[in-house]
């Protein structure tokens, strides 16, 4: 049996879409860390069947509109004692800035080393984001 201890101070994220836990982890640079953090990949879950765990044993600043963008079922626990002391349930932020990155050449973002990347959401049920400067869009998977 697989055992993961509970954590006594840091912050869990929970009931993330079973794939985009090996994703979120990469962003948030979690291999490169010097504490303790588990990702669980296929968890069992009562309501989606299954989901993806992330552990971080430390408190860290969360881009919660990143969270968001990506997956608006995310739920942030925020655990002190080993007990979970606030839960943040994530929603899709209408605007994003400096998280997607537009990939259409003749957009002017790819140009302009300055201008920040803006990208507004296009429709809540496919996830996806429209770029403010061309009108491209994308969704996380792209």
């Amino acid at each position: 049996m697989l055992n993961i201890d509970s954590i006594r101070r840091g912050i869990v994220i929970d009931h993330i879409q079973p794939g985009n836990g090996f994703k979120i982890f990469q962003y948030l640079n979690l291999d490169k860390v010097d504490y303790r953090v588990a990702l669980i990949i296929n968890a069992i879950s009562k309501k989606k069947g299954r989901k993806d765990i992330i552990k971080i044993e430390n408190v860290i600043d969360l881009d919660f509109k990143f969270l968001g963008a990506l997956d608006d079922e995310i739920t942030i626990n925020i655990v002190e004692d080993e007990v979970i002391t606030e839960k943040i349930r994530l929603e899709m932020p209408d605007r994003i800035e400096g998280i997607f990155t537009c990939k259409n050449p003749r957009c002017i973002t790819t140009n302009e080393r300055n201008i920040v990347q803006r990208f507004s959401l296009l429709d809540r049920e496919s996830k996806s984001y429209k770029c403010d400067y061309c009108d491209n869009i994308y969704t996380w998977e792209e």
